[in-house]
């Protein structure tokens, strides 16, 4: 059945979704080959539904209001989560709305301060393993007829304004020391220097931080014995070569140096680095929309630092 799913509607699962998220999951869980032993989805209700809801949360999609897909975001450990129900109905199936289901899932998880998210799998459906891997989960452990899959969260900050991103920014240069490197993604808008600035003021350095985009990197000396601040714009740069042209070895390992626009271009200037994604959110009930920042650190430099501590309000 080919359909549309121009009208897809993904969003945080109620209670009054339950009837809608059982079709989902009988139908999807019905459409597999048999097992054994047999899944218990079928045994899935509405109430059953709604008490795993009320012990944790989910994601329902709709497409032109039919139920179309159900994650269910279930608290198993301190700081674990694990994705349960992960069914998409078979009429509206190679969409794309499990990959949408997963992206909302995994929001939601880090938003409420899990660091990791685990999901059950069967031995018998490979293709679904590999779905999975393709997303960055890795196989954990060997679990009865299947495998465990893990997958670490970034830490997710909700910032509610500018005032709180350049709270972020110098609390996060508190964790900072030479020779890290930051790569900052979002919209144009959403934030990244203005984090800059403050991590400029938490690292004590020179200059006013601005928007380096027409000269692309500015160096801000530190004022004491700290490591300067390299500010880079990659918003006009076509290519990690371009990159390379403005010499950024020079001051890599002395400097904390953060590039903005810098995803698929960055990477290869360090082995350790840290991921940071700004995304806009409305905000209905205040002036300003917040901004969640997804915090990801990549390399054994990041291993044992602790950026959930800068969830919490400054101390």
């Amino acid at each position: 059945m080919s359909t549309s799913v121009s009208d897809l509607v993904v969003s945080v699962a109620e209670q009054d979704d339950a009837t809608g998220m059982v079709e989902v999951i009988h139908a999807a869980f019905g459409a597999r080959p048999p097992l054994d032993p047999p899944s218990t989805a079928s045994a899935e209700t509405a109430d059953s539904l709604t008490a795993t809801l009320a012990r944790g949360t989910g994601v329902y999609a709709e497409v032109g209001g039919r139920p179309a897909g159900v994650l269910l975001v279930v608290p198993t450990a301190p700081g674990v989560a694990s994705f349960q129900r992960v069914s998409v109905h078979p009429d509206f199936q190679r969409h794309g709305i499990a990959s949408a289901l997963v992206h909302v899932a995994e929001e939601l998880a880090a938003r409420a301060g899990h660091r990791r998210v685990e999901l059950f799998a069967r031995s018998e459906f490979g293709q679904l393993i590999t779905f999975w891997e393709h997303r960055g989960y890795r196989v954990d452990r060997p679990a009865p007829h299947g495998v465990v899959l893990a997958k670490d969260l970034p830490v997710v900050v909700v910032v509610p304004s500018g005032a709180a991103m350049q709270d972020l920014g110098e609390r996060l240069a508190s964790l900072l020391r030479p020779g890290d490197l930051l790569i900052a993604t979002g919209g144009l808008g959403a934030g990244k220097t203005t984090l800059t600035q403050g991590l400029g003021r938490g690292l004590d350095t020179s200059g006013p931080v601005i928007s380096p985009t027409f000269v692309l990197s500015r160096i801000h000396p530190p004022r004491g014995s700290g490591p300067a601040l390299v500010h880079v714009d990659a918003y006009r740069l076509q290519s990690a070569e371009e990159l390379d042209d403005l010499d950024l070895d020079a001051t890599l390992a002395d400097a904390v140096t953060v590039v903005e626009w810098g995803a698929g271009l960055a990477e290869g200037l360090a082995p350790d680095l840290l991921e940071i994604e700004i995304a806009v959110r409305p905000a209905p009930d205040a002036d300003d929309d917040v901004r969640l920042v997804a915090l990801h650190g990549v390399g054994p430099r990041w291993a044992d630092v602790d950026l959930h501590a800068l969830r919490g309000p400054r101390g």
